[in-house]
């Protein structure tokens, strides 16, 4: 938790807009809070928590910069001449794939499904209802704050910005499951065993 929270702290330094850092680490932020709060009665794999603090990063580097500014997403549309700065996808894709590994533990640990696929029916579902959440999350805000939250919307122009938000999100998910099922069944073993 503690890189978290220095990753956080530096990502805080030499910001143009403190509101949208806020905005955009405001999940880092409370996952950290949230982590700590539950740590000893509901520890996550290693796996998981490695994965979470991945996407922390990806949301404060997002914070300090802001998405459509991120130097490593203008060296990616240079690189792959794509239109516009795609650091906000990687952002959409982690806010799939994490969730993901989240809420495929805590469905297994808590024996909330048993059969596998209604379990990864329910999941890629779950990550699609907190996408969408959090696209209206950011609609509100931007009718409540004007232009402030230009910034935080990023959508860089793009009229289908939300579809495509929500659509790396659901390749994230199914990725994720595909990807570290096993490798998660194999570390969930092993802190059992313990």
């Amino acid at each position: 938790m503690g890189t978290c929270v220095s990753a956080l702290i530096v990502s805080a330094i030499g910001v143009d807009d403190y509101f949208t850092w806020l905005l955009e680490t405001a999940p880092a932020i409370i996952a950290i809070v949230v982590l700590t709060a539950t740590y000893r009665r509901f520890p996550f794999t290693n796996l998981v928590y490695a994965l979470i603090l991945i996407h922390c990063v990806i949301l404060m580097v997002g914070g300090h910069y802001t998405y459509a500014k991120v130097p490593f997403g203008f060296w990616l549309r240079d690189t792959f001449h794509f239109t516009r700065n795609p650091y906000d996808r990687i952002g959409h894709f982690a806010q799939g794939f994490v969730p993901a590994m989240i809420a495929r533990e805590i469905v297994i640990r808590r024996k909330v499904i048993n059969g596998a696929r209604w379990r990864v029916f329910f999941i890629i579902s779950f990550c699609l209802a907190f996408s969408a959440l959090y696209e209206l999350f950011e609609w509100r805000t931007s009718v409540m704050s004007g232009e402030a939250a230009d910034a935080f919307l990023g959508s860089q122009g793009d009229v289908w910005d939300t579809q495509w938000d929500m659509t790396f999100a659901l390749i994230g998910a199914s990725t994720a499951l595909a990807l570290l099922g096993r490798v998660h069944d194999r570390q969930w073993r092993k802190k059992l065993e313990r």
